[in-house]
């Protein structure tokens, strides 16, 4: 008889249902994990919305393979390996990046895997089911990453997202000089604070329109707070840098407005990181882009060997995880996790637990 578990498990748009499904079966050098934690990713609610970037139109062009279990930012413990893995022992405490390279593609061959263009990721793809279960397998090519014994759940299922703003952070170049606004201060703008501040620029400028996150913010670098509901943030940071505007504005809202904010609040020659993901496509002025001030736009996609550095950086101290996490919830009231940030302004990462 198939063994199961219980799983929360995606069959189309608005369709998700928490119910058994088949325990992973481990192949030539996979891993099996006991989820300990996952944590609900923005993306994750707009997928169950029907992101259209995620389902598409229908079967012909959609990422997802449904029935699929989704999530990335989990962590857990290894119960299970196949015969032929080394290097790991049961009982370790283990991450894996959320994409599964395929190693062949040009991207792959170029070392920039991340970019894979086979897109196997975890909680889209049949060949790696998510996080929202009780056990995840973790496929012999996914790049794993052992946790430091005295890592709390909490901390492993922040290393995914931390590791994506790490990677905005560095797709921005700060340099001491820059006065950095980030847009949108959710776990992982505050993340992208958190790792800019360590680049020392001169002023570090957050934008939310939460007073909770706002104020969580400072704790993570943010010296000027702004409130697009209040201000005109684009004139204020003008205003608070003589004129000229900032240097870098990294793009964390996932909110169409922030996008024009952004253009607008730049200096001439300002570099402009576009990490948040938008429900809908975006319009923007792309005369202030091009003729107006010769503006460096750059994406941000996933985190770019970033998991390695963010473990070091949570282990001694350098990188804050505290407040990142603000509620817990069982697996079984995913209904009510995933909801939750929209009943309560003080909701921050919500994480899921089997």
């Amino acid at each position: 008889m198939e063994k199961t578990m219980m799983a929360l498990v995606a069959y189309g748009p608005r369709d998700y249902r928490y119910e058994p499904f088949p325990c992973p079966a481990l192949g030539e050098g996979d891993i099996l994990l006991k989820v300990k934690g996952c944590g609900i990713c923005a993306g994750d609610i707009k997928e169950l919305a029907g992101l259209p970037d995620t389902w598409g139109t229908g079967k012909g062009d959609m990422l997802m393979e449904p029935p699929e279990i989704p999530g990335h930012e989990f962590c857990g413990e290894i119960v299970g390996m196949a015969p032929d893995v080394t290097g790991y022992a049961l009982g370790d405490l283990l991450v894996a990046e959320q994409i599964v390279p395929c190693g062949r593609c040009e991207d792959c061959r170029r070392g920039e895997y991340w970019m894979c263009s086979e897109m196997q990721l975890f909680g889209l793809k049949n060949i790696a089911h998510g996080g929202f279960a009780e056990y995840v397998k973790i496929p012999a090519a996914a790049i794993k990453h052992k946790l430091p014994k005295g890592f709390t759940t909490e901390q492993g299922a922040l290393v995914e997202p931390y590791a994506c703003g790490m990677h905005a952070a560095e797709r921005a170049a700060v340099r001491h000089t820059d006065v950095v606004a980030v847009g949108g201060l959710g776990a992982i703008g505050c993340a992208i604070t958190n790792v800019v501040r360590l680049s020392l620029p001169k002023l570090i400028i957050g934008i939310d329109s939460n007073e909770h996150r706002l104020e969580l913010a400072k704790a993570f670098g943010a010296e000027v707070l702004l409130d697009p509901a209040r201000c005109d943030v684009a004139e204020e940071i003008h205003r608070l840098t003589g004129g000229r505007g900032c240097d870098v504005y990294i793009e964390a809202s996932g909110h169409p407005s922030s996008a024009m904010q952004g253009l607008r609040s730049l200096k001439n020659h300002g570099r402009f990181v576009q990490f948040g993901q938008y429900p809908t496509d975006v319009t923007a002025n792309w005369n202030l882009i091009g003729d107006g001030k010769e503006l460096t736009i750059v994406g941000s996609h996933l985190s770019a060997h970033c998991y390695a550095p963010v473990i070091r950086g949570i282990e001694s101290g350098l990188l804050r995880t505290e407040g990142l996490i603000s509620h817990t919830f069982k697996l079984q009231d995913w209904e009510e996790g995933f909801a939750y940030p929209k009943k309560d302004p003080a909701a921050m990462k919500i994480m899921l637990v089997p």
